[in-house]
This record gives C-alpha cells, sequence and structure tokens, in this order.
C-alpha cells in the first residue's frame, strides 16, 4: 500500500519524518544540537549502503566496489577511501552494513549524515580509531549511534506519533489520484483478482484507503461513490513483510467494525469484503489457487517487496520507483553531458589505436581521464549530491542491480499501466554483453577456434505435414545404446518470453488455427 496505492509526498513526508526521530533522539539523551537540523532533500537517494563501523554512507555498484563515500557531510577523496577500504571494496555483511533500499529509509539517512558530522566536528568529541567518538571518558561507537538511529525510526513508525500526524493532514501527505477506482476496477472487468497485502494495520490502512477512494464518483464518473474494500477481492493487512514470504505468521480474520483480531487461525476460503491479517505466501498462494508465476505483484521495497517474492515465491513483480520522474527529467535535460562522455570513451578508444603488446610507448590519457572525471560528476550532481538512483558515471548501482535482477518492471507509478491493453505483452529490449556492443553484425568474425564446431544449422518445422519431409542427417547401425548424441530441436524449445504449459501453449496455437 505504502509508495505503491498511497504514494507519500516529497519533501514533506520525509521531513515530518526526520523531525520526530530528531525528537525521539532528543529524549534519548541525545545533544539538544541536533534539532537545529533540518531536512535537505538533495543530498539523500536510497539504495546507499551504512558502514556502520566507519560511520560512512556508501554508494557502490552491484559488486561491492565503491562509487562515492560519505563521512558525515565530508565528501572523502580516492586516497582518503583507500585507506579505510583498500580497493575501494567492502563485502556486503549485514553484522557491518545496513543497506537503505526503501522510500521510508531518507530521513534516516540523512539522519545518520546529520549525526557522524555533529560528532566529528563537535570540539566536545574527539575522533578515536576511526570508528567512533570519544567526551572526557564517554566513548560513543558510530555503531551505537546507527543502532540509536535505528531504534529511533523504527519507534517513530510503530510506536509514535508518525501516523498519527499523517491521518491528521492527509491533504499536506498522501496524494490522491481519481484514476485509481478506475483502473482497478477495469483490472477486475479483465477477470483478473485484485489483493490487497500491506504491514500496515487495518485501522491505519482504512483511513488512508478511504481518503485515496473518497471522490463522489465510483469507478465511473456517472456510478455512484463505493467503500474502497469493493475494488479488492483480498485485503491482508499486518502481513509482517518479508516473513510473509517464508515461514509467515498465523492468519487471522479482522473484525472491521472495531479493528481487533477474530480468535482463531482462519483456515477457509478468502472471502471478498472479509479483510485478512498476517498469514503466509504458501498458504496465501494456495487459498487463492495460483502459481508463483500467475501474480503480478506491486511494490516499492526492493528487499521487502520485490527480491523475496522473487527469489522466494517466483511471483512477477512490479517495482515502483517514484524517483524515476526526475531521473527521467535529468537524463533528458542533461543529454549534452552524456554526449560528452561517450565523446570521451571514442576519444580513448582512438588513443590505443593500432598499438599492441609490442608497443613500448605510453599514451598520455590523463587529460582525458581528467576530462571523464569532469563531466561524470556533472552529471551526478545534476540529480543531488549522491547522484543518481541507478548510476554514477557509466558504473550501475547496487540498486540498480538490484532492479535489473528481481524487478520484472518498474515505473514511477504503477497507473502506467492504463496506457497499456491487458492482453500488452512486455518484453524487454537485448541486454548486450560487452563483446555484443562492441562487435557490429555487419563484421564478420573468422578467427580460427576449436568451439566453432559448437554450431550446428537447424530447420523449424511447423505442423506434422513438414516434419515428414526431414532429411536424415545421421545413420546408425543397430545399437543397444537409445541415443548416440543429442538431435537439434526442430521445434521452437528456445523461448523465454512466455510461461504457460506446453498444454496450454498447443491449445492457444489451435484457437488461433482458422477453423475448417
Amino acid at each position: 500500500m505504502d509508495y505503491t496505492l498511497a504514494e507519500y509526498k516529497s519533501p514533506q513526508y520525509e521531513r515530518l519524518g526526520f523531525k520526530l526521530v530528531k525528537d525521539r533522539l532528543v529524549s534519548l539523551g541525545y545533544p539538544q544540537e541536533i534539532l537545529e537540523f533540518e531536512y535537505d532533500p538533495s543530498f539523500p537517494v536510497r539504495g546507499l549502503w551504512f558502514d556502520s563501523l566507519y560511520g560512512n554512507l556508501l554508494k557502490v555498484d552491484a559488486y561491492g566496489n565503491i562509487l562515492v563515500c560519505v563521512h558525515g557531510f565530508q565528501f572523502l577523496k580516492n586516497s582518503q577511501i583507500y585507506e579505510l577500504y583498500p580497493n575501494k571494496f567492502l563485502q556486503l555483511d549485514e553484522s557491518r552494513v545496513y543497506v537503505l533500499n526503501t522510500l521510508f529509509n531518507l530521513p534516516e539517512t540523512y539522519m545518520f549524515a546529520c549525526l557522524i558530522d555533529f560528532f566529528t566536528n563537535s570540539p566536545q568529541y574527539i575522533s578515536r580509531d576511526t570508528t567512533g567518538v570519544q567526551c572526557g571518558d564517554l566513548f560513543m561507537s558510530f555503531k551505537s549511534i546507527f543502532q540509536d538511529v535505528r531504534n529511533a525510526v523504527d519507534w517513530v513508525h510503530i510506536q509514535g506519533d508518525l501516523k498519527a500526524r499523517t491521518i491528521k493532514d492527509l491533504d499536506e501527505y498522501v496524494k490522491k489520484d481519481e484514476r485509481l477506482p478506475m483502473f482497478l476496477h477495469r483490472i477486475r472487468e479483465s477477470g483478473a483478482k485484485v489483493f490487497l497485502l500491506t504491514n500496515s494495520d487495518y485501522c491505519f490502512t482504512n483511513k488512508i484507503m478511504t481518503y485515496l477512494f473518497d471522490f463522489p464518483h465510483g469507478a465511473k464518473p456517472d456510478e455512484p461513490h463505493r467503500d474502497w474494500k469493493t475494488y479488492f477481492d483480498i485485503i491482508v493487512v499486518d502481513a509482517k513483510k518479508p516473513l510473509f514470504f517464508g515461514e509467515g505468521t498465523i492468519m487471522r480474520q479482522v473484525d472491521t467494525t472495531t479493528g481487533a483480531l477474530r480468535v482463531g487461525s482462519h483456515m477457509g476460503p478468502l472471502l471478498k469484503n472479509q479483510v485478512y491479517s498476517g498469514g503466509s505466501c504458501d498458504v496465501f498462494t494456495k487459498l487463492i489457487g495460483a502459481k508463483g508465476k500467475d501474480v503480478l505483484y506491486v511494490g516499492d521495497h526492493i528487499f521487502g517487496d520485490i527480491l523475496k517474492s522473487k527469489k522466494i515465491r517466483g511471483w512477477r513483480t512490479f517495482l515502483i520507483v517514484p524517483e524515476l520522474v526526475q531521473e527521467l527529467h535529468v537524463w533528458t535535460d542533461k543529454c549534452q553531458l552524456f554526449a560528452e562522455l561517450q565523446a570521451l570513451d571514442i576519444m580513448l578508444g582512438e588513443m590505443y589505436k593500432n598499438l599492441d603488446s609490442s608497443t613500448k610507448e605510453k599514451p598520455d590519457i590523463s587529460k582525458l581521464r581528467s576530462s571523464m572525471r569532469d563531466v561524470t560528476h556533472k552529471m551526478d550532481l545534476s540529480y543531488g549530491m549522491m547522484g543518481s538512483l541507478f548510476r554514477s558515471g557509466s558504473r550501475q548501482t547496487f540498486f540498480s542491480s538490484q532492479v535489473v535482477r528481481y524487478a520484472d518492471l518498474y515505473a514511477a507509478s504503477f497507473l502506467n499501466l492504463i496506457y497499456y491493453p491487458f492482453s500488452y505483452m512486455f518484453r524487454a529490449p537485448a541486454m548486450l554483453m560487452p563483446h555484443e556492443s562492441t562487435v557490429a553484425h555487419e563484421q564478420r568474425f573468422v578467427m580460427d577456434s576449436p568451439m566453432i564446431s559448437r554450431s550446428r544449422t537447424y530447420s523449424v518445422f511447423d505442423d506434422e505435414e513438414n516434419t515428414s519431409k526431414r532429411e536424415k542427417v545421421i545413420e546408425r547401425s543397430n545399437s543397444q545404446v537409445p541415443h548416440t548424441r543429442p538431435v537439434t530441436p526442430r521445434c521452437v524449445t528456445h523461448n523465454h518470453d512466455e510461461d504457460y504449459s506446453d498444454d496450454d501453449s498447443d491449445k492457444n496455437s489451435n484457437e488461433e488455427k482458422p477453423s475448417n
């Protein structure tokens, strides 16, 4: 629900969360001076790693190579990064690294930077062993600061005033789109079932959803208004994702008049207009009668929603990335910087042209490298202080690699699906490997290689009549061995865009053939 159906307004919502976390930390004994910090939306970007040992925010690529390193508000230089991280690399270790993957993490990201900067630069505190600060006999490690902030954030979300303040001023913090009822109605009209799966409790969910569907009309302008629950076939609250995709919890019914849970575990079929609490993906998919790839799951949390539902259950996944609006704006507005970087890459290739292993002289590429750094820096700052969510120059970020690996679709809003028919086949463009993207199809590769013998020529036959025309490729004498070598497929077997079974495929093929 959060950031999927209910998109919270930025930076208003992050600013509220940041203020509440500040207040909580001061109540726990942190200095009053931190109340002077104000949330700056130009600094944080999600997908960063927080290194609790050194107190650094890290922007890394898919393999843990460090692209940007920030200690407080100080952006470290290469030499400083190498002192802390040999080879500018850090392995993802959950005991040390916390991945700030969600939009809810943005205020938390900025709070880490504020506190590290405050304690590192305050005259009352002395840096010690690069792992913390000391004030008299009091030592405060960066790991303890991390734990305090994490506990404060959890408290604000679960026991604090964040939800109450949000509900009190929904117009200020939650976006509303009158296309929502219409689109959910269209999905159900197409024959699909629509379910809501959220970690929020029923009371908060009911308040938010009532607001989102608070229009004088229903799914169409000429239809009367109706309750939000009528737009869903199944509603599950308190899901406790990502636990839901593993062992899960007990599924119980919710009394919608009081919000209280009914005693006992729900065992029967899932009923329309009934709200359920908890459960597990295993039980849920059995009750709805769906296999993994029958489900398109829409969520904003790359780990709790997308990674776990894809990796554990094989669901189709649709990741919501609201930052795409700004990312695409910069991508088009600053296109000359991207073109300039490509031109520099071509110039680099030209400098090494006609050189081989016998070359003794080393070309001077220092100016070219400096130009590349300058252009990359300008590109990054176009997105914000920490750069793009998806890249740093030509390098993709850790977040970007997770999107590519686990999200079947991604967009700024799931309402983008309004502009596609429900029969639409989404197919990604071919993802080229470096050797494929640098060699044109017009070129002919003539180097001798023993692996050339792996290729076979073959034909594909679509019907039985043509199948009988196959030529025998190999004749062999009587043998007790069933197959002495594999046979090249004579029908379509290498098809990765469709997931229906062979029976479904045959059925579809028969349906498409005109009747006599």
